[in-house]
């Protein structure tokens, strides 16, 4: 395995500084990736390499092919895979990077740090029973759903390169190996912090406190009571982080505490996708059969994976058992207010409203069970009430939507702004295309069993400007046609 760069290339604009990798060596294992017979860059994100301070053109052919599958380190990186633990669909294990591997800490132009990782990039102590290796169709659905996230204004991390391994993974069946490159503000979980207190060792789960401290709220450095604050900060986040999945239809799909970000990104998108049709019972996930991390449930699962972080902090919060638990409990008690203020917030958004009045939530309660009982489509009828009902919409001619029809115009009408002021405000914030699922599925399927990528590339274009009306004759915004079965995904592992 070759480390640096090679003469004669343009120079890659690496500027590693790895802070987590001098935290004490039980939170991570260093190994190198396993190496691959004929790597290939298949999608490469231009922008967000030069917004991380790299140069585009130092990748091309095989020297980004030989980076982005782990053939070749990076000068200045540190390859290792983190330890974390999780409860998976509610059950605790002990787990860790088991196909990942964190080359480091890139610090971007404007100071910014944010981690490089690979994934599918072979087997670590980790792995248990796994082959360490991913396939090329959830790299590539990682890859689409992440930057339309990104798109829309909500946190998340973010997809670098997909790189073809020329090695073949076995699944079901045999599929074509894949390394996607991922960057995320980090990659420290509530798992992290549940492993840290397995363990059972004071200093080491508050070296992690304090490091995450540091790294994501410098702020609370200077608080009385550092971890409580922390705490609070990271419920916060989460609050925000899920109201803003919720207005625009998304569905994690898989909300373990060990896919919980602290930093309030979102991370991890195996059997996610986006609701077309109202309905807060969607689940798409093949493994969610008891509807665990269904639309509608995402706060609430969010409440009890904070409840678990809380869990973790109690040693560092008060010294005194019962003081403690006391002292987290209130803190977490606060999430549903926190979650029920940023969701109101953004629903007032999306309906246009700049003013608070105290109906507002039944507003938009009454609005959303009216989608629910004529199946309406989530994105395209907030999108119609900005710019006014089509008439021939089975919806908007129904009784009891004229009925909350009256009440929001009234409602309006209590504000300053003209009519085209409040649709200009709706349409900045109700997103006109979303990764429709039929439209994702259409650009792996060209991706994976053609080698054709132009579906994919002309779907990312149009997912990258969502707030703008796409052509009207290239049909992104319309939902699919009726299904025999319901949608399902499946876990990329």
């Amino acid at each position: 395995m070759t480390h640096g760069s090679r003469r004669n290339r343009p120079v890659a604009g690496w500027k590693f500084d790895n802070s987590y990798a001098r935290l004490p060596e039980v939170l991570f294992v260093r190994l190198y990736p396993v190496p691959v017979p004929a790597p290939k860059v298949v999608v490469f994100n231009t922008p967000l390499a030069r917004f991380l301070g790299l140069n585009p053109d130092a990748f091309e052919g095989d020297e980004g092919a030989a980076v982005f599958s782990g053939n070749r380190i990076p000068e200045g990186a540190e390859p290792l895979a983190q330890a974390y633990a999780g409860h998976q669909f509610g059950a605790f294990t002990m787990l860790g990077d088991g196909r990942a591997i964190l080359l480091g800490e890139q610090v971007t132009p404007l100071g910014e740090r944010y981690d490089i990782q690979l994934k599918g990039s072979g087997r670590t102590p980790f792995s248990r029973r796994g082959d360490g290796r991913a396939a090329l169709g959830p790299m590539l659905r990682e890859y689409i759903i992440s930057e339309a996230l990104h798109a829309l204004g909500i946190p998340t991390t973010r997809s670098l390169a997909v790189a073809v391994t020329g090695e073949p993974v076995f699944r079901e069946t045999a599929l074509q190996g894949a390394v996607l490159t991922r960057t995320a503000a980090s990659h420290i979980r509530v798992g992290t912090f549940e492993y840290a207190a397995m363990r059972g060792k004071p200093e080491e789960l508050r070296n992690l406190a304090d490091y995450t401290i540091r790294r994501h709220f410098p702020e609370l450095a200077a608080a009385g009571n550092p971890y409580l604050g922390l705490l609070g900060a990271v419920m916060e986040r989460q609050a925000s982080l899920v109201a803003r999945w919720l207005q625009v239809g998304f569905i994690h799909g898989v909300m373990n505490t060990d896919n919980m970000a602290l930093s309030g990104e979102t991370i991890d998108y195996g059997p996610c996708a986006f609701m077309d049709a109202y309905d807060p019972g969607t689940v798409f996930s093949s493994i969610d059969l008891h509807g665990r991390y269904a639309y509608e449930r995402q706060p609430q699962i969010a409440h009890w994976n904070l409840a678990r972080f809380a869990e973790t902090l109690l040693p560092l919060i008060n010294p005194n058992p019962p003081e403690a638990v006391a002292m987290a409990t209130s803190a977490v008690s606060g999430f549903a207010d926190a979650f029920r203020r940023h969701w109101l917030a953004g629903m007032r958004a999306k309906l246009g409203l700049v003013n608070q009045e105290a109906d507002d939530r039944s507003l938009v309660e009454e609005l959303l069970d009216c989608m629910h009982r004529h199946k309406a489509d989530f994105t395209n009828t907030f999108r119609d009430l900005a710019s006014g009902p089509p008439l021939e919409a089975s919806l908007f001619q129904s009784p009891d939507f004229k009925h909350w029809f009256e009440r929001w115009q009234a409602r309006l009408k209590r504000q300053p702004e003209t009519r085209e002021e409040v649709g200009r405000r709706m349409n900045a914030c109700n997103p006109a295309v979303i990764p429709r699922n039929h439209r994702v599925e259409e650009a792996l399927a060209a991706a994976v069993e053609r080698a054709d990528y132009s579906v994919m590339e002309k779907l990312l274009g149009v997912l990258s400007r969502p707030y703008q009306e796409p052509p009207e004759e290239s049909g992104y915004h319309l939902p699919p046609p009726p299904l025999v079965q319901p949608y399902r995904t499946f876990c990329g592992t």
